[in-house]
């Protein structure tokens, strides 16, 4: 197939597309930069120069692609306080590739997130479906952009309606390995910081997570496979109790691992203590019985004693 994909050069772009590729797929990357041109162009791929927000350049390529994985997503306005630009920004590109494939049964598999605690039990991809409603943290009457970003993940599936074989991928919020800048990354910055290792309470609230090549791997069997209007787990893990990532960051990084209360969690974790404090397990057992998903990358905790998430940059040169 020939796959047009956005977000290309990223975290988990640069994982599907050499996935792609070693499976036999012909690879258009959406590239903004000259940097990400050249990292698609060395992977194999081609090249098709814009941003999500060209949307003449997205009808253009999608039109002339068998499928498309829409990855990118704008996290730098996002984590400055532009959420709400950045979901209408992902809502626009999502519209123009439903236009574009509408009638063709050619699949569009985008990248969402899990959605968070469901009460007294895991989450499944059955959450968040029943009339396009929203769940987890954000609730069925939330506002602004996480509703904005479960709303976008909701037209997606609706696109089944219009002729398009649509797919949404959930990505926990642990999405790990070496290179990883986000979540875990943070809280060992944040360690350094403040020299302990902290975690929220008892720190026996859990967090699902997947490796990077696993959730490249189920990317892959989703555009090959998934069924029109699916919505799969990208789930490895259902839930990594937090104390047991705050006691492996304080082993490698000599602090001692303390509780933090939920009164002082702002001000130690800044913008992370909203997000770390939930306890979300989720399931990905549909997917793994759908698509044959067999995870086989590192646990979180393995990935994290590994090291890479503790080493250090080299002094620049004089």
């Amino acid at each position: 197939m020939r796959v047009f994909v956005t977000g290309a050069s990223g975290w988990i772009g640069s994982a599907v597309v050499p996935e792609l590729i070693e499976a036999g797929h012909q690879i258009v990357g959406l590239a903004r930069s000259d940097a990400s041109a050249a990292v698609l162009t060395e992977a194999g791929a081609e090249v098709r120069r814009g941003t999500i927000d060209d949307l003449d350049t997205l009808r253009a390529a999608a039109a002339e692609s068998d499928g498309v994985i829409h990855l990118a997503f704008k996290h730098d306005i996002a984590f400055s306080g532009g959420f709400e630009d950045a979901a209408g920004a992902d809502r626009r590109a999502i519209d123009t590739f439903g236009d574009a494939l509408a009638g063709s049964d050619r699949p569009l598999l985008i990248a969402s997130g899990t959605l968070g605690p469901a009460p007294g039990r895991p989450a499944t991809e059955e959450d968040g479906q029943a009339d396009g409603q929203a769940s987890g943290p954000a609730g069925a009457h939330a506002t602004g952009g996480p509703a904005m970003r479960q709303a976008n993940a909701w037209a997606t599936v609706a696109l089944a309606d219009r002729g398009v074989r649509s797919c949404v991928v959930r990505l926990p919020p642990t999405v790990h390995g070496d290179g990883d800048q986000g979540f875990m990354a943070s809280l060992v910055a944040i360690a350094r910081a403040k020299g302990v290792s902290g975690h929220i309470g008892d720190g026996a609230n859990r967090w699902p997570a997947v490796h990077r090549s696993d959730a490249a791997h189920l990317f892959r069997l989703a555009l090959e496979g998934a069924s029109a209007g699916s919505t799969l787990h990208a789930v490895a893990e259902e839930g990594v109790p937090i104390r047991d990532v705050a006691e492996v960051i304080g082993r490698h990084l000599g602090l001692p691992v303390v509780s933090v209360s939920p009164d002082d969690a702002p001000a130690h974790f800044t913008w992370l203590a909203g997000f770390l404090g939930l306890d979300s397990p989720t399931s990905s057992a549909h997917t793994r019985e759908l698509l044959g998903w067999r995870p086989t990358g590192p646990g979180l905790i393995d990935d994290l004693d590994e090291g890479h998430y503790f080493a250090t940059p080299a002094p620049p040169s004089a």
